[in-house]
């Protein structure tokens, strides 16, 4: 390599590479966003549209974007190991776009469960992408937090879209504008296209096929004329590398991976959708919101205090990524999931004992708060550690798809579980599910991804 130029893997960081950080960064904000606003849109639907829709209707429509997402997930993340990322992560946002639209020139439940599927599976495909981008160009040194800041980006999707909503249902007054909503998602989609448009092949997907000149000139556009892949590119087996598909991961060699991966990300998943999706109802449901004139006010208050309450995601989200290099991932996430069990079992006592709302507000919010410290941050950080470049998109993919399958296992159980046995049962089910996270995550942790002392920094793989 020439004295002039830097190799890509022991670089400081440019402006190249907060570039790709902000472009990958915009599925999880998009993602998030869709689901605060999934949350908002269906107790007006029930009041306008559908007064006779059961609780299982509810969660169904609500889940049909999880359903997408998991569908996504694992098509995409399989196809992009084949094809590149490229042209995927172009793709994805247009189909978020163009679904978004349909479903509001549609203005009806039908369109809606429509939409909602095929924005769900663009976003699908953001979620096994977004690691694979982001951990391919960053520096060794900055890898690790890079993917976990694109991670707790999703943070800025729940807090605007909840702001937003908040802002404009005020404004109109009228609940029979809920449409209009969906535009939000087909303006956060055109921005994330856009910013897409002059954005090259991953260069370690390039390398991992042998087609070196077209790695290094990736590189140099991406991160500047004196930019080069380094030794990395003459390292043997590039070339030769193998196909992998998502069920190859299923044989018994990486069948730990998967449950590692999986099982936790699927029971973090009932907690930030299954909660999150209907935030606003549970807060009506636990009588936290005060108004009384009517229904569509009282809607309105609890997308306020959803938005009071998602303040928390950010601090969260930020805690982690202070200790994502200095902690075991394995112990962030056990004791991630075991403290947003435990405030949980705050809000419930509060809910119970009848004591002072603030008490129960806080409840949530250190729910929140150790959610997105722990679990919701790790589990996007860990496959990419643990998987290699050649099974990387499969890997992630899968692991996306289960956490999208314990999503929608939520997203259809707790309106179901509010009718049958109130905000108790809904609240006991959940502190149920994450601390067989925290189980999960303990067993399997220490063989899968085992902790090697403090001296020893975490890093994302960058093998075959």
């Amino acid at each position: 390599m020439d004295a002039k130029t830097v190799n890509m893997d022991t670089m400081p960081l440019r402006r190249g590479h907060f570039r790709v950080l902000v472009a990958a960064s915009l599925g999880q904000v998009l993602g998030a966003g869709l689901a605060t606003l999934v949350g908002i849109v269906i107790p007006m639907i029930r009041m306008l549209l559908h007064p006779e829709l059961s609780s299982l209707g509810q969660g169904a429509v609500a889940c049909t974007s999880l359903v997408g997402i998991m569908v996504g997930s694992m098509l995409f993340g399989a196809w992009s190991d084949r094809r590149g990322y490229l042209f995927y992560f172009r793709l994805c946002p247009l189909i978020v776009l163009a679904a978004s639209l349909f479903a509001f020139f549609a203005d009806g439940v039908g369109g809606l469960v429509v939409g909602l599927f095929f924005m769900g599976f663009g976003i699908g495909g953001e979620y096994s992408l977004d690691s694979d981008y982001i951990s391919e160009i960053m520096p060794r040194r900055w890898r690790l937090l890079m993917v976990g800041v694109a991670k707790a980006s999703s943070s800025a999707g729940n807090i605007f879209m909840a702001g937003i909503c908040f802002v404009l249902l005020r404004k109109w007054g009228d609940p029979h504008m809920w449409n209009r909503l969906l535009l939000v998602v087909s303006a956060m989609a055109l921005v994330m296209f856009l910013c897409r448009i002059r954005f090259v092949q991953s260069p370690r997907w390039l390398i991992a096929r042998g087609r070196i000149p077209e790695a290094e000139s990736a590189v140099r556009r991406l991160l500047g004329p004196d930019a080069a892949i380094g030794e990395i590119g003459s390292r043997p087996g590039h070339g030769r590398m193998q196909k992998v598909a998502w069920t190859a991961l299923l044989r018994r060699g990486t069948l730990k991976k998967v449950l590692f991966s999986g099982i936790p990300w699927a029971c973090e998943g009932v907690g930030v959708y299954g909660i999150g999706v209907f935030l606003p109802v549970l807060i009506m449901a636990l009588g936290l919101e005060t108004a009384s004139e009517g229904a569509f006010p009282r809607i309105v208050r609890s997308v306020e205090l959803t938005a009071l309450v998602n303040l928390c995601i950010l601090p969260g989200f930020a805690a982690g990524l202070l200790l994502v290099d200095r902690w075991s991932h394995v112990r962030m996430q056990t004791w991630g999931f075991i403290l947003c069990a435990a405030g949980m079992a705050l809000l419930l006592a509060a809910y119970e004992l009848h004591w002072p709302v603030w008490s129960a507000v806080a409840g949530f919010m250190a729910f929140e708060f150790f959610l997105n410290a722990g679990p919701h941050l790790m589990t996007f950080i860990i496959p990419p550690q643990i998987y290699s470049v050649a099974e990387r998109g499969a890997g992630a993919g899968l692991a996306a798809a289960f956490g999208k399958l314990g999503a929608v296992a939520g997203v259809l159980s707790v309106p179901v579980l509010l009718e049958r046995g109130g905000a108790l049962l809904v609240l006991s089910a959940t502190i149920g599910v994450l601390l067989l996270g925290a189980f999960v995550t303990a067993l399997l942790g220490r063989e899968v991804l085992p902790y090697r002392g403090p001296s020893c920094r975490p890093e994302l793989r960058h093998d075959r």
